[in-house]
């Protein structure tokens, strides 16, 4: 899955949630219609064409990143 804006490293993501800046996810070509709303997911970037440099396991409420480890 990617963040809903295309960061370039975790410690970015992690500063902006600090920040306060609400953040979502998606998963393209999601074919399985994966639950984006709550619970566990797994992060990658940044976006494709660029190779991914960093990955996260995030936890959403209400479909937003509430932490990042």
């Amino acid at each position: 899955m990617y963040t809903s804006i295309n960061f370039k490293s975790k410690a970015d993501v992690k500063r902006a949630l600090a920040e306060g800046k609400k953040l979502t996810v998606y998963q393209p070509n999601d074919i399985f219609g994966a639950n984006t709303q709550d619970g566990k997911v797994y992060l990658e970037g940044p976006h494709y064409p660029q190779p991914h440099k960093w990955y996260a396991e995030a936890w959403l409420e209400n479909g937003y990143i509430v932490r990042i480890k």
